[in-house]
């Protein structure tokens, strides 16, 4: 009995944690659809509001498609090569490497944002365009590629596999294509997903960072809680969340397929 009731105040618990959680979410959500929200449903449902949104800010939607696609691929390009270097050199200088490219996630974002401010801000052209805050979520979400792929490799006989390919004549480049890139895709698809999801939601950097030209999806929904009402404010939320939420749960899949995944 005890076993029983202690089962059902966990579940009780758990239940009001996350209705704590999602009811925010659900009333901007509906602040987002509804004609009036000071007048409640009874006003009726638009979808008014997100017409509205994607007319006054489609360019900082796309612009954070595209920042996020462009971080995505310098980090896949640094980052996997970057893990399998690391796990295959190990030891003390791995480690400390490790800690470097770290770094940045410890540094608050805008003082990571300053300092590439003060680095890089004298290139105006640069300065200037989305390539700049790019840089500052390459810098931000590296750790995560990096971390994703080693975590694989760590748990798999990648050695073996390697020496098994190199015994047959295969080159450290066909090797490292063929061998290692096959068996580390759970962790390049768990890192690709982190990576995007940090990078349309990142707004601390990004707000330090971009210019009236380069506003991003979080930057342009500060904007919209600061000046605009409030259903055409929580309807960019919904845009936000439509963009997150598979995301998200395309992360939730890809770490199941890891755990999932059987050990070398």
């Amino acid at each position: 009995m005890r076993l029983r009731w202690t089962t059902l105040a966990g579940a009780l618990l758990t239940a009001l944690l996350a209705l704590f959680l999602i009811l925010p979410v659900g009333l901007s959500i509906g602040a987002g659809l509804s004609v009036n929200y000071a007048r409640g449903l009874s006003a009726g449902l638009t979808l008014a509001w997100l017409v509205q949104v994607w007319n006054l800010y489609a360019d900082t939607v796309l612009r954070s498609i595209l920042v996020a696609l462009a971080t995505l691929g310098l980090t896949l390009l640094i980052g996997v090569p970057g893990a399998y270097a690391l796990v295959r050199r190990g030891g003390r200088f791995a480690r400390i490497a490790e800690e470097i490219v770290t770094l940045p996630v410890a540094i608050p974002g805008l003082a990571l944002a300053l300092a590439l401010i003060i680095a890089y801000g004298g290139f105006g052209a640069f300065r200037r365009s989305s390539l700049f805050i790019v840089a500052g979520h390459v810098l931000f979400t590296l750790p995560f590629m990096l971390r994703a792929v080693m975590a694989v490799l760590d748990s798999i006989d990648w050695r073996t596999l390697d020496e098994g390919a190199a015994s047959l004549g295969a080159s450290a480049f066909r090797r490292f294509v063929d061998v290692i890139l096959p068996n580390a895709r759970p962790g390049i698809l768990a890192g690709s997903l982190t990576v995007l999801t940090l990078s349309i939601g990142e707004f601390n950097l990004t707000w330090m960072m971009h210019t009236p030209l380069t506003k991003t999806l979080p930057v342009g929904l500060a904007d919209a809680y600061a000046s605009m009402r409030l259903e055409i404010a929580s309807a960019y939320t919904l845009v936000f969340l439509v963009m997150v939420v598979p995301l998200l749960v395309g992360l939730q899949v890809a770490a199941d397929l890891i755990e999932k995944r059987p050990r070398g």
